[in-house]
């Protein structure tokens, strides 16, 4: 593994004042990352799971472009949302909605579809029986950014079927009206990041934006900031084998914590939740270390 013991060397440019934010478009967003995952298949030791991921990813696009509109958020709860700096999307209220209990529901039908391993299809007809009561669990667990060690596979489900919900309702706001609401923190719906990056694109050439692992909204962060305690002090970078890599872990010697930084501007075509899984032998490597991981990402909650 490589160490980058001082602050990442990379130019901090870009524009004076980046866009906060950038909300997902659902159906674009998911066929890209499953063609991602079809990809990293090719020629990765996880080529099977990578595969299963991307049959849940185009079946995540269907529901995405066929399901009924979702209902937006009030402009109302909008505005003052942003007043109190608070995320507009609520998702503590969410684990009981009947829209998302219908994505769970369309979700579910479409995956009993799907080609895939013994264990995925066993958890997978363990959560088509569920009771109402343990659907709503997963859903709240997911939620919360949680998953429970012992029961990885059946979340991974009610976590698919949760970004999509979460994706189509972040897609209906105003990214100019989101405002800060913490470090790390999404401004839509208030979650944890999978991972960040580095953009290439052009007019935010250089800059940070940490990706939502629930609703996929991307927001700005500063470069060199830990983004699990905020701290700008004690943080690095490791990679494995060369210190040009295009997935780094950004460790933090402040909270102990790391989260991986992609950086786009040399590989385009990084997705932040499938080149997460794609790159888990960087994930090996810092479990021999003391740091803990920061980054949420359900599709390695039981790696």
């Amino acid at each position: 593994m490589a160490e980058t013991p001082e602050p990442d060397p990379s130019l901090i440019g870009g524009v004076p004042k980046p866009p906060l934010a950038f909300l997902p478009e659902p159906v674009k967003l998911f066929q890209m990352r499953a063609r991602r995952f079809a990809f990293l298949a090719e020629s990765n030791a996880l080529a099977p799971y990578l595969t299963f991921l991307a049959e849940l990813s185009r079946l995540q696009a269907r529901l995405a472009a066929t399901l009924p509109p979702v209902s937006p958020v009030a402009p109302a709860r909008g505005t003052e949302a942003a007043r109190v700096a608070m995320p507009p999307i609520d998702r503590l209220t969410l684990a009981t909605d009947p829209a998302l209990g219908a994505t769970l529901d369309a979700f579910l039908e479409g995956a009993a579809e799907i080609t895939m391993p013994e264990p995925a299809r066993l958890a997978l007809d363990a959560v088509r029986a569920a009771s109402p009561e343990d659907r709503t669990w997963l859903l709240s667990n997911i939620l919360a950014d949680r998953i429970p060690e012992d029961s990885a596979a059946p979340h991974l489900f009610a976590a698919a079927a949760v970004q999509v919900h979460m994706a189509r309702l972040a897609a209906t706001l105003d990214a100019q009206a989101l405002v800060p609401v913490g470090t790390g923190l999404c401004p839509a719906c208030g979650g944890r990041p999978a991972t960040s990056s580095v953009m290439g694109t052009q007019g935010v050439e250089n800059v940070r934006y940490a990706a939502c692992a629930c609703c996929a909204t991307r927001w700005n962060e500063v470069r060199v900031k830990c983004l699990c305690c905020g701290s700008t002090r004690g943080v690095s970078y490791r990679s494995v084998e060369t210190t040009e890599a295009t997935v780094k872990a950004e460790t933090c010697r402040e909270c102990h914590s790391w989260i991986k930084i992609f950086y786009t501007m040399k590989n385009p075509s990084l997705d932040p939740v499938a080149d997460d899984v794609g790159s888990l032998g960087l994930d090996m490597l810092m479990k021999e270390t003391d740091f803990r991981r920061g980054g949420f990402n359900p599709y390695l909650a039981g790696y």
